[in-house]
């Protein structure tokens, strides 16, 4: 039996059909704000800082590959204790978005850190400037420095985008009071709004959750409850998106950059051509996949047109229950271990030690996410959970993060974060493996196609929705570089890219052209969005290598997740005969979602 254990926030969700809700604990972090153990990590963050550009500014070029290997590793340790006190501030700030004390607090561990590295900018810039020979020569005279040449790689690709000295501190200073300050600005607006559905006042979670809903009227009446909320917010959105593109499109400016997507692709460690192949061939793919999809969805609800609020609408013979949390927990589990039982043992403490954040509460951060805090704690996984199947699956993707962080934990600080086209690839694993384990178990023709219904939704939401999504971006950030942008501006772009990617069974009502407005990747994340539709491609073609019956293959994946941010897209694939800078790599992972769309069509009749 599973503790259920419950911590730091209020858990409102107790007694409830879907049982009772876990959360975090975050005193694996720090016991509290006040505690000593933050207080001793603050004083030691800000003495290490001062002592490594005393003992490294202006040096780098004169140490020896010992004394380089002292500045890395001196660095790394700077890394894990900030990122475990930004990692608890944030965490503990997620929870209860709207409460002033823990905005605060995070604030003001954000300000406190900021000051204490910006002595430490030097660093990057000076590394930079290593000619080329002489850091060959001494990474071949260290083995322990060599391996983090993948790190030393990335940091250099910026190379040809560095400013001086100066103007890099400055940005680092400001930074707190710049694109962070608004994406704060964001997530507080966005976790206080309210959205009336039948005289019931709802949290953006509850309100979205409505649009899954089997009767149409409740649909209809969220999705009307949204679009007047966001309408009556979208000058501030659109205030929001119009300074963070401004903004990029500066720095971008100064940096030569040579198009609003380069940083993205550079962090990626990705190739821009490989992007534009998958978002070709995901495009060239909307009438297969989306679009015939659709229509066939119009048809099983008895519907001419589609609106919005019917895009994920259950199917008439959708069992229109709740999954409690015991269920979809042991559902997961048992996907897990049927792959290999060491996946399921490296899930199964998030469930009992308090690693997972699981009801939905007031002022809570909307969506979900793995957070990997650092490599000596553990992650933590954030849900929103309703008891909807579409929750079981975020719950399978959600613990293919933390198992994929905590496997690469190992790397180390600096080597252990994967670039975001790959962090996509286990979590969208976990999925796979639980939706093939469900559909393993359907007992009849009708819950085989609804489960495979789900599939292609879920697929059609991570491929097509999120390659729409960028499209969306590449064009609002062309068009804020030639001047400022109305709402209706923005509205008409995201209409777009909407029409295009669902097809024409749609009608859109008066009100979803301001839908964008809630899509948080957009102003965290610029351009993170492609990485779904890589993970999911990705993931498509190992699956189908993993059915192959490749007897090495849970080993092969378990050293592709422990390789962390060591090895580049190519490396990694490699062992399993894949090669994703193929262009016809990418219409092999699409054209799964259409042979399930092909057998969803031949059970018409189910």
């Amino acid at each position: 039996m599973t503790e259920n254990r419950t911590f730091d926030a209020v858990n409102e969700t107790g007694g409830s059909p879907m049982g009772d809700l876990p959360e975090w604990d975050l005193t694996h972090l720090y016991p509290a704000t006040d505690s000593a153990e933050i207080k001793r990590d603050l004083d030691w963050l800000e003495e290490a800082c001062t002592r490594f550009a005393a003992d490294f500014e202006g040096k780098l070029a004169d140490l020896d590959a010992a004394g380089l290997l002292e500045a890395v590793q001196r660095d790394e340790k700077i890394n894990e204790i900030a990122g475990r006190i930004m990692s608890y501030a944030g965490l503990r700030y997620y929870q209860i978005t709207t409460d002033n004390d823990r905005a605060k607090f995070m604030a003001d561990m954000q300000d406190r850190i900021t000051t204490y590295t910006t002595p430490l900018v030097f660093y990057g810039l000076e590394f930079n400037r290593l000619p080329d020979d002489h850091l060959d020569t001494l990474l071949a005279q260290n083995e322990e420095l060599r391996r983090y040449k993948p790190v030393f790689d990335r940091m250099r690709a910026m190379r040809p985008h560095q400013l001086s000295d100066e103007l890099e501190k400055f940005l680092h200073d400001q930074s707190t009071v710049g694109a962070a300050a608004w994406n704060r600005l964001f997530d507080e607006t966005m976790a206080a709004l309210t959205f009336v559905v039948d005289a019931e006042e709802l949290s953006l979670e509850s309100t979205l959750n409505l649009l899954t809903d089997s009767d149409r009227s409740k649909r209809e009446a969220a999705a009307m409850a949204l679009s007047e909320v966001f309408a009556q917010n979208v000058k501030l959105f659109a205030r929001i998106h119009n300074t963070l593109a401004k903004e990029k499109e500066i720095e971008d400016r100064w940096r030569k950059m040579p198009t609003p997507q380069t940083g993205r692709h550079l962090s990626n460690h990705v190739e821009p051509e490989v992007v534009e192949a998958l978002r070709n061939a995901v495009v060239a793919a909307y009438p297969r996949l989306s679009h015939r999809y659709y229509a066939l969805k119009a048809r099983w609800l008895g519907l001419e047109r589609m609106e919005t609020w019917d895009r994920n609408a259950p199917l008439p013979r959708d069992e229109d229950r709740l999954v409690s949390w015991d269920e979809a927990q042991q559902t997961v589990l048992d996907a897990y271990a049927g792959f290999s039982p060491d996946m399921a043992d490296l899930a199964r403490p998030f469930f009992t030690e308090g690693w997972i954040d699981a009801a939905v509460k007031p002022g809570k951060a909307p969506g979900a996410f793995a957070h990997p805090t650092v490599t000596t704690v553990h992650p933590y996984v954030m849900l929103n959970y309703l008891g909807k199947p579409r929750d079981v699956m975020t719950l399978a993707h959600e613990l293919g993060h933390g198992v994929h962080q905590r496997l690469a934990a190992g790397q180390g600080e600096l080597l252990s974060s994967t670039p975001l086209t790959l962090a996509e690839t286990a979590s969208v694993f976990g999925e796979m493996l639980t939706f093939r384990k469900l559909l393993d178990g359907a007992k009849t023709k009708a819950e085989r196609k609804v489960l495979l219904a789900g599939k292609v939704e879920d697929m059609i939401n991570t491929v097509v929705r999120q390659i729409a999504f960028y499209d969306f971006e590449c064009k609002l950030h062309a068009a804020r570089a030639g001047g400022e942008l109305t709402p209706d501006d923005i509205n008409a772009l995201w209409m777009s890219v909407q029409a295009e990617s669902l097809g024409p069974v749609f009608d859109f009502h008066e009100g979803y052209e301001t839908f964008w407005s809630y899509i948080p990747h957009f102003v965290h994340s610029p351009f993170y969005v492609y990485a779904y539709a890589f993970g999911d491609g990705l993931v498509n073609a190992l699956y189908a290598v993993y059915e192959e019956g490749d007897p090495d293959f849970q080993a092969k994946y378990f050293d592709m997740l422990k390789a962390g941010g060591s090895k580049h897209h190519k490396e990694l694939l490699e062992p399993f005969g894949l090669d994703a800078s193929d262009p016809a790599f990418w219409d092999k992972g699409l054209s799964m979602i259409e042979s399930m769309i092909d057998e969803l069509e031949a059970m018409e009749d189910a």
